[in-house]
């Protein structure tokens, strides 16, 4: 059978490819041009991608042979996966091995827009770190604070677990609502969106991408949060409104953001780069040689299973 892998993967991760299976292996350092994929694609079986590949309708009718595809990343929303199913076949995603290094980097981004981290950075960096002055750079406490969570999955889960070394009450929003035992042991209370939106000091986003979800934040939504309060998306970009959000931290609407992902990635919405009181990262929430090698695994393995007619462990579209 023959493979197409978009990523330059480490050839540990690939070794239970090389037997009975023909592999194409894109081996830049940067995602595969998309004339590449078009073109790669048609013969193969089996496709590993990242999720900066975009298998859309256009893609899969050039796959003639295509049996299954390893989505290397949790979310999925870069396949047209009703399209894939119309076609029989299988798509899976690296859920689970993620957690901890998302729920890591939350409170990363947290600490580092509260205690604006990267900003005195630059002042060093620049020179202009003169002396220490008793009210000069202040962040705020992040101790105490009330901390919402947007979608309390598994990342939200460790990062309520997180919030309780720093002694900070959890609201949360979810669809469903938790058990009392976690709750209790999450320290945290189910509340509705607007709720959380005004009463929490740190909000934090944790939603998958669909059709409910996208845009869930916008300006009517920024204009809940107080004023000292503080943004962070490790989700997806297009659950929230980046224009809305460049308007809100220009006019003091909320205090400060951090973003890990953005609404049209990896381009920035005009005005986001040149504010202060927003840390930008590149989409780093799982860059951990850890969490990348065992996405990496998670992938082959799903990729080997649904080439072989079993249901692979993390189907997203198996019924």
């Amino acid at each position: 059978m023959k493979i197409l892998v978009t990523a330059n993967l480490p050839e540990e991760c690939l070794r239970p490819l090389e037997k009975g299976y023909k592999v194409t292996l894109n081996r830049a350092n940067h995602p595969i041009p998309r004339f590449e994929l078009l073109a790669k694609i048609f013969d193969k079986d089996g496709l590993l991608c990242m999720i900066s590949d975009r298998i859309d309708e256009e893609a899969l009718s050039k796959a003639r042979n295509l049996k299954m595809i390893a989505n290397c990343g949790v979310g999925y929303d870069n396949i047209d996966v009703q399209a894939a199913t119309a076609r029989g076949i299988k798509v899976s995603n690296t859920p689970d091995v993620v957690t901890n290094s998302t729920a890591d980097l939350t409170f990363s981004l947290l600490m580092a827009c509260a205690r604006r981290i990267v900003e005195a950075d630059r002042i060093v960096r620049a020179g202009e770190f003169g002396s220490w002055i008793p009210f000069g750079f202040l962040g705020t406490e992040v101790s105490g604070k009330i901390l919402g969570i947007v979608g309390m999955g598994s990342i939200g889960k460790a990062v309520a677990r997180r919030a309780k070394g720093f002694n900070m009450p959890v609201l949360y929003f979810k669809r469903r609502r938790l058990t009392e035992a976690e709750e209790q042991e999450l320290n945290a209370t189910f509340v509705d969106l607007p709720t959380l939106l005004k009463q929490s000091d740190f909000v934090s986003l944790h939603v998958d991408l669909n059709e409910e979800t996208r845009g869930l934040i916008g300006k009517d939504e920024l204009y809940m949060m107080k004023p000292s309060s503080y943004l962070i998306n490790v989700a997806r970009g297009p659950v929230l409104d980046e224009k809305a959000l460049v308007e809100a931290l220009r006019d003091g609407v909320i205090k400060g953001a951090g973003l890990d992902v953005y609404e049209k990635e990896p381009k920035l919405t005009p005005g986001l780069a040149e504010l202060k009181n927003v840390v930008l990262l590149p989409h780093i929430g799982t860059a951990t040689i850890e969490t990348r090698m065992a996405m990496a695994d998670m992938a082959v393995r799903n990729l080997i299973q649904g080439l072989t007619g079993r249901k692979p462990a993390n189907c997203v579209n198996c019924g």
